[in-house]
């Protein structure tokens, strides 16, 4: 029987007890627990975070049996048992004001049986405050505290102010208890998506250190180049086996499809671990990640704040940005990052300023896919397919039938996005040409009221120019004044230049010559 691979197990215990596959991340989380008391960490959903916290419960519980063999064993000596209190916030959905009360409510009522309960104490807060207190009186260790996905309600409720407002106010309060009974306190840990900013949630909590972007913890979760090889080469060699490759072309692939995020400036990089289990355990690449469900927030926020697209994989910011997330905050980018969708793909020490891109391919490829129905006419089932067909016709040098394609994704413009028409088609085309990008060579340019790009396949070289509201053959005209085509003199692929004309007034490609 081969490896069980810990698909989706959140749970340390039931991991180890029934024998299924683990990174060993023990070294790092003993170090994590014996080297200070308040941390945050931010990263991606699916990318082992819960994991990692349930492991820290099951280090503060004393439960040395489930790290046999593992680098914890060495370096323990003491296992002490403390209270744990931990919190998972990633079970509701949050639709209503209540919905988080009540499951605050439940935890402490759960903790209140075991420890005691003060009928004086009013307030979930203060509840909270009180059981801390309690723990720590009756057992005489201090508390450990571990919050899993602390920010999911406001994260849910991004869009809606007036349930927003509410969630922060509950959990400002809440987590504030930390603060308060930092004496009965041995530990805490609250990972999230995102961070919110200083002014919201964490305003009382200054004395929680972030390690979303520090060095000696990059790797805590997610899995790094040297473990992979490590824990998975027989792993890769039968994945290669069974999709016809070579070791050396599955590593490869992998890394095309699953690496690439990058914590901290030229930090090694670290690969999904959702998406790297899966493909091991089916034998075949896919975009797993993607497939556990894309956030709409997202979405809702590109459109709230007019985003151009293209500037997501060109996009430059500084840590201020990375860092918060604040309701009333009108930039996207910290929220796209923080999910995973973009990470830091270099950095220009002064004036501290960090690139960001798309990770990998599974994400550049899994977001636009993603895009596609909300900013195109084409269904969610049927995107694969138009752009499929679309990349058929460039391949084939078929101009009109792509031409034909592309209209079809311009077609029935929002009425709320007419106002924004250049928007609106650079979005498109971005999105189309990005996913186009994936199997054919693609240079995109855009700036104010045209485009200019050339695709490029195996046996044609398209060279485009798009205007708005001018026409297409001064399009063309402009192609060859300024001598676009002419790194192609001497190809032997068959050159076209296209020029293309974009209406306000229809809404779409009104036309397009051909040289």
């Amino acid at each position: 029987m081969g490896k069980l691979y810990p698909v989706g197990i959140q749970n340390f215990e039931s991991l180890r007890r029934d024998g299924y596959f683990y990174v060993d991340k023990t070294a790092k989380i003993y170090e994590l627990a014996k080297t200070g008391r308040y941390y945050f960490l931010s990263r991606p959903r699916r990318f082992g975070k819960s994991l990692l916290v349930s492991t820290l419960e099951a280090y503060f519980q004393g439960k040395k049996d489930l790290f046999e063999g593992l680098a914890m064993q060495e370096v323990e000596k003491e296992w002490k048992q403390y209270p744990v209190l931990y919190l998972d916030l990633n079970t509701r959905k949050y639709e209503s004001e209540d919905s988080l009360s009540e499951l605050l409510d439940e935890y402490l009522i759960g903790w209140e049986n075991i420890y005691g309960k003060n009928e004086a104490e009013k307030g979930l807060e203060r509840r909270f405050a009180g059981v801390i207190r309690r723990a720590h009186e009756k057992t005489g260790e201090r508390v450990a505290i571990l919050i899993d996905e602390y920010d999911k309600p406001m994260l849910q409720a991004i869009g809606d102010q007036k349930r927003q407002d509410s969630f922060r106010s509950t959990l400002k309060a809440f987590y504030g208890a930390l603060k308060s009974e930092d004496g009965h306190i041995k530990f805490a840990l609250l990972t999230g998506v995102t961070k919110f900013g200083k002014v919201s949630v964490f305003s009382d909590l200054n004395n929680l250190e972030d390690i979303s972007r520090d060095e000696t913890y990059y790797d805590i979760c997610g899995i790094s180049e040297k473990e992979l090889i490590d824990n998975f080469s027989e792993d890769i060699q039968d994945l290669a086996t069974a999709n016809g490759q070579t070791f050396g072309q599955a590593c490869e692939q992998l890394r095309t499809d699953y690496d690439g995020y990058h914590f901290y400036p030229d930090s090694p990089g670290i690969y999904n671990p959702f998406s790297l289990l899966n493909t091991f355990k089916k034998k075949q690449y896919g975009h797993y990640w993607f497939e556990t469900g894309t956030p709409t927030y997202l979405v809702e926020l590109l459109k709230l704040h007019k985003y151009d697209l293209y500037r997501m994989a060109h996009e430059k910011t500084t840590s201020n940005v990375l860092d918060s997330i604040d309701a009333a905050s009108t930039n996207p980018i910290p929220v796209i990052y923080q999910s995973g969708y973009l990470t830091i793909k270099g950095y220009i020490p002064e004036p501290r300023i960090y690139e960001l891109g798309f990770p990998n391919r599974e994400v550049e490829e899994g977001f636009m896919n993603f895009l596609l129905p909300y900013y195109t006419p084409i269904q969610e089932s049927e995107s694969g397919f138009a752009i499929w067909d679309f990349i058929s016709d460039v391949k084939s040098g078929d101009i009109d039938g792509f031409m034909e394609r592309l209209q079809s994704f311009l077609a029935d413009c929002p009425y709320e996005l007419a106002k924004d028409i250049e928007l609106h088609y650079q979005n498109v085309l971005f999105i189309v040409f990005r996913l186009a990008g994936l199997y054919t060579k693609v240079e995109y340019h855009t700036s104010r009221g045209r485009i200019d790009l050339v695709l490029q396949t195996d046996s044609y070289v398209y060279v485009m120019e798009f205007k708005l509201d001018g026409s297409a053959e001064q399009a063309l005209q402009q192609i060859e004044e300024k001598q676009y085509a002419l790194p192609f003199a001497k190809d032997s692929r068959k050159v076209y230049t296209i020029g293309v004309n974009f209406s306000s007034e229809t809404r779409n490609i009104d036309k397009w010559v051909v040289k």
